[in-house]
């Protein structure tokens, strides 16, 4: 278990212009992250939880014990915490290039992430998930993977963060298990109502489905920012792997470390895969 160094509120309140907008990094309903520059000229980031009932307190107290515990080239660093009154401090590592959702949707609309590098950032992210589920005793089921919870360094590694709603597996039934966290696509057997699991769950699936089954359709979904230099058999092979992430039965869907080694050998040697090409491949762009 690491160390996580208890930090004081007002040196974290100066550090951050006290929690200036134009610190700001990011802002959810959990509250808001800001950048703050410690001493030694350290840069970190800061989530400021909002909210004292008793769900956020519970969400961090899991994150700080979870990650406590947890050390992972893929998986976000707590520094340390801060709790003062009400309010309820996180420090992390700074991660530069914000979020992948960020990147994905903000200005830049995915300008600098090349096929190869979303690529990377999907394998760092099962590199993650498969510690969690893996090499974790007992499992970590996380609960709330989504692009907004994937950060990037400056190298474009991806980690995963955002732990409050995580649970360790087989502590209780997936029939007790409260929904929590952002509706996307959440597994059936994760949903208390039946009938809220097939118009929510199916709702995606179903859009989604034609198109990852018809090669002909297929392209047609892909971010046009990329769809010219997209390698259509690597993208027949992640659609592939999509379609079986997705069946309602939970026996047919494949284990992490599965996923992991099917998109080892879609990504570059150059960024972490295993993937050699004649002509060079796309390096780390600048922003």
């Amino acid at each position: 278990m690491r160390s996580i160094t208890i930090m004081d509120h007002k040196t974290l309140e100066l550090a951050t212009d006290n929690f200036g907008d134009s610190n700001m990094l990011g802002a959810g309903g959990f509250g808001c992250v800001y950048k703050a520059k410690l001493e030694g000229d350290l840069c970190v980031a800061v989530k400021r939880l909002s909210g004292g009932n008793l769900d956020a307190i519970k969400e961090f107290q899991t994150e700080v014990e979870l990650l406590s515990k947890i050390q992972h080239p893929n998986i976000i660093t707590l520094l340390g915490y801060s709790i003062h009154a009400d309010t309820r401090l996180l420090i992390y590592e700074l991660m530069e290039y914000g979020s992948l959702e960020t990147q994905l949707h903000g200005p830049s609309r995915g300008s600098a992430l090349t096929w190869h590098l979303r690529m990377k950032i999907a394998l760092d992210a099962a590199r993650g998930l498969e510690y969690l589920h893996e090499h974790c005793h007992p499992p970590v089921i996380h609960r709330d993977l989504k692009s907004s919870n994937i950060l990037l360094d400056s190298n474009f590694n991806a980690k995963l963060s955002d732990f409050g709603l995580a649970i360790l597996d087989g502590t209780q039934n997936k029939n007790n298990i409260k929904l929590s966290g952002t509706l996307g696509y959440v597994a059936p057997e994760y949903l208390l109502d039946e009938k809220i699991a097939a118009a929510q769950c199916q709702s995606m699936v179903t859009w989604a489905m034609p198109q990852l089954t018809d090669r002909t359709k297929l392209p047609n979904i892909v971010d046009p920012v990329i769809r010219n230099s997209v390698d259509l058999k690597h993208l027949y092979q992640v659609a592939a792997v999509a379609v079986l992430c997705v069946q309602p039965e939970p026996s047919y869907r494949p284990l992490i470390t599965d996923i992991l080694h099917s998109l080892v050998p879609l990504v570059p040697v150059e960024l972490g895969g295993t993937l050699r090409e004649a002509k060079a491949v796309a390096t780390t762009p600048e922003i």
